[in-house]
């Protein structure tokens, strides 16, 4: 049964974009606060000022005005954009080698520091160098089956560690020391500092995209055999029951407490509290969905939208109207890490008592009692 846990608002319509350029096409985004950075596959860059505006009905609605745009000079589609916004940095791959540039103006750092013989990149969000002024970088290097741990600073760039891998990585994120990697075969979780490896599940990374995403502090979620969402943690064990997403899922994102998956037809969400699908949104032609400090965006080639989360206590009354009583329980008490501790408390109260009306509507008086207890 479903429940409206998401709003799809468009943020990026492709006039702004591509203005009657048809041969434009969206290869990857980046969001960090208003800041939008879109890298297109003729090589340019493009910077919006996204402002989020809320009607008196409460509709939201996004106003995205263009700052700039700027060619990188090359015939190679930008690949992928990272913020580093303590260094007011961007990190820019394209070509097989990450630029760093000037968050504001897009110009490329005086100094010219590069990485080169990148396939990929993921930016550690736990970092171990304690620097605040540093960014650490693993890439997925050109030379077969070979990891890379870099520093970057606000002008240049530094390697710290080299590491071999089994077979060749094709997607990683990291958490600490911890890298999770899918392979050609499997996934394993490879401690880099002392190079300790630990295999998770087998999957074909030939016959699907595979998906290695980092949910939180030593926590990884996974496309898994089977159309399974895995969560798998750095000691390798699963404290999650899986999800079941359709097999051919191309992006996942998390926004607590769901799970938000994008396949060639829909986007779906699960709830991570019971593992159940809430909610399926048709979007064709989309490849992109990623979450951004909690903000979560789709793409297709052409524009970029936004997944506007309703307010849980709506969700939470909407499922106590359809006499969804478990649901809404398992949503409230879900809602505890999101809410101030004294707000949830008089919310969770309210909740019970309404809960407990429904079942005692419904000649449930155990549980009734239970509720109102």
């Amino acid at each position: 049964m479903s429940v409206k846990a998401f709003k799809l608002v468009s943020a990026v319509e492709r006039e702004m974009l591509m203005g009657d350029k048809s041969y434009i096409n969206i290869e990857c985004i980046e969001c960090c606060g208003k800041n939008l950075y879109i890298g297109t596959n003729d090589c340019f860059i493009y910077h919006f000022l996204l402002d989020e505006k809320i009607s008196t009905a409460g509709k939201i609605t996004f106003a995205a005005t263009k700052q700039l745009h700027k060619y990188l000079g090359l015939k190679k589609p930008v690949s992928e954009l990272k913020a580093a916004s303590a260094l007011t940095r961007l990190l820019v791959l394209c070509d097989n080698t990450i630029t760093l540039v000037n968050m504001m103006n897009l110009e490329p750092v005086p100094t010219g520091a590069r990485i080169k013989g990148a396939v990929t990149f993921a930016v550690n969000e736990n970092p171990v160098s304690g620097d605040p002024f540093c960014v650490e970088v693993c890439i997925i290097s050109v030379k077969r089956r070979t990891i890379q741990m870099f520093m970057v600073f606000e002008d240049r760039v530094q390697i710290v560690k080299e590491v071999f891998t089994p077979e060749q990585p094709c997607a990683v994120a990291v958490d600490g020391y911890y890298l999770c990697l899918a392979l050609t075969t499997q996934y394993i979780i490879l401690n880099y500092n002392t190079g300790v490896s630990q295999d998770l599940f087998p999957y074909c990374s030939d016959e699907k995209r595979p998906i290695v995403k980092r949910i939180g502090r030593q926590e990884f979620l996974l496309a898994g055999p089977g159309g399974l969402g895995m969560f798998a943690t750095v000691d390798g064990i699963s404290q999650r029951a899986p999800v079941h997403w359709s097999e051919n899922v191309i992006g996942a994102a998390l926004c607590f407490p769901y799970v938000v998956a994008l396949d060639d037809e829909f986007i779906t969400v699960h709830s991570m509290l019971d593992q159940q699908q809430k909610q399926t949104l048709p979007f064709k032609e989309g490849h992109i969905l990623q979450d951004f400090e909690g903000k979560v965006i789709v793409a297709t080639n052409k524009g970029v939208y936004i997944l506007v989360p309703l307010p849980l206590e709506k969700q939470i009354q909407d499922l106590l109207a359809s006499h969804r009583v478990e649901e809404a329980l398992v949503l409230a008490k879900g809602a505890r890490r999101n809410i101030p501790k004294e707000k949830f408390q008089v919310m969770y109260k309210r909740i019970l008592q309404q809960a407990g009306f429904i079942q005692f509507a419904q000649l449930q008086f155990l549980e009734a009692k239970e509720l109102f207890r």
